[in-house]
């Protein structure tokens, strides 16, 4: 690492320092009486959202203000379909903040709308802090901050390989250059150390772009789950995500497989029949612990990073002292090096141990 780099990483330090002094000032203003929960904030900054938030100017002023994203509520109950945007709420996620449309009101619990029931004009919680007089709607269509990213890194992903093939169309040699040049040795990695080895020469084929497809896909939006101005929308935290990819994963492995799949799966070749019978139920259980494990590896991983950084950060308002804002950011610029890593580590070995599945489904019988 240069000389230039430690310098620029030390101007971070001390930049994000200075803010986390101000945000210290403001939260000592506020009273002792607003005690600090990190859980509470961790939790929910880590889950989803329906809207999106940039940043907050003035926090703790009476002219405290909002930058967001608004992002459209879509939501099916008894009196039909209902839209309206997520400003509504104002930032609001404790369900003060009541939304009259198509003569039902609205709340935001906990970034969850539920609908008050008929005469209430106020949501009431119980004991452990769930509503009482309010019920989720039928259906929850919101366009949610990880929808949205999703998104993004859908078009995102689509200007970058669209415009690689564009250059390759100009180039009459097949010589990379511009974003090609950058894209070329992922495709060929992906090819040569995932594809290849994992399925086999004359199968790795087929399978190639649903590989391509989950390695950039999960890469990209992993990325922007560091991005601070995106306010911790990572797709890849959302254990959604994470099943729908393995679940792919699993109907194209389990479509995949051969005669030769399925025969030591249920009557395993070679054994005693008694072994056999004891093999078989290991070996189904098998089948769906693998997608399992993929879902939750990459989940979990995830996660545990956001929820480490923002643990540290939360050492400022928990010992309520300026002197630890250097330490905690410091230390959250650490994870955070280790967590650009961890993006594409995450992403390589999803996509790896889903071309390890399918070649075990189509690799053909030893005699």
């Amino acid at each position: 690492m240069t000389l230039s780099t430690f310098k620029r990483l030390a101007l971070t330090v001390l930049f994000l320092s200075v803010s986390l002094v101000g945000f210290a000032r403001d939260s000592k203003e506020g009273g002792d009486d607003e005690k600090f929960d990190p859980k509470e904030m961790i939790l929910h900054h880590v889950k989803d959202a329906y809207g999106m938030h940039i940043a907050t100017l003035n926090q703790g002023k009476e002219n405290e203000f909002h930058i967001t994203i608004p992002l459209p509520v879509i939501v099916y109950t008894d009196k039909g379909l209902t839209t309206f945007s997520s400003s509504a709420f104002h930032h609001d996620y404790h369900g003060h903040e009541i939304v009259e449309r198509n003569g039902q009101r609205f709340v935001n619990v906990h970034e969850k709308v539920y609908v008050l029931d008929e005469g209430a004009s106020e949501v009431t919680f119980d004991a452990e802090g769930h509503p009482t007089n309010a019920h989720r709607p039928k259906f929850d269509l919101s366009i949610t901050r990880n929808v949205f990213m999703m998104w993004v890194s859908i078009a995102v992903l689509l200007l970058i390989f669209l415009s690689a093939a564009r250059r390759y169309k100009k180039s009459d040699e097949y010589v990379p250059s511009g974003i090609a040049s950058f894209v070329e040795p992922l495709i060929v990695f992906v090819r040569d150390e995932i594809a290849k080895p994992m399925i086999g020469e004359h199968k790795y084929k087929k399978y190639m772009p649903y590989l391509l497809t989950i390695f950039f896909f999960i890469w990209i939006n992993n990325i922007f789950g560091l991005i601070p101005i995106l306010n911790g929308a990572n797709v890849s935290g959302n254990i959604a995500f994470t099943f729908t990819l393995a679940a792919i994963t699993f109907i194209i492995t389990t479509f995949s497989g051969n005669k030769h799949y399925w025969q030591h799966i249920f009557w395993m070749p070679g054994v005693p029949v008694p072994m056999k019978i004891f093999l078989m139920p290991i070996e189904i259980i098998g089948m769906f612990v693998k997608p399992i494990s993929l879902m939750i590896r990459l989940f979990a991983n995830i996660t545990a990073g956001h929820v480490i950084i923002l643990a540290l950060m939360s050492l400022i308002f928990v010992f309520k002292t300026e002197a630890m804002a250097p330490v905690s950011v410091a230390f959250s610029l650490f994870i955070t090096v280790i967590e650009i890593v961890v993006t594409a580590i995450q992403a390589y070995i999803f996509t790896i141990l889903s071309a390890l599945y399918f070649g075990m489904a189509t690799e053909e019988a030893h005699h």
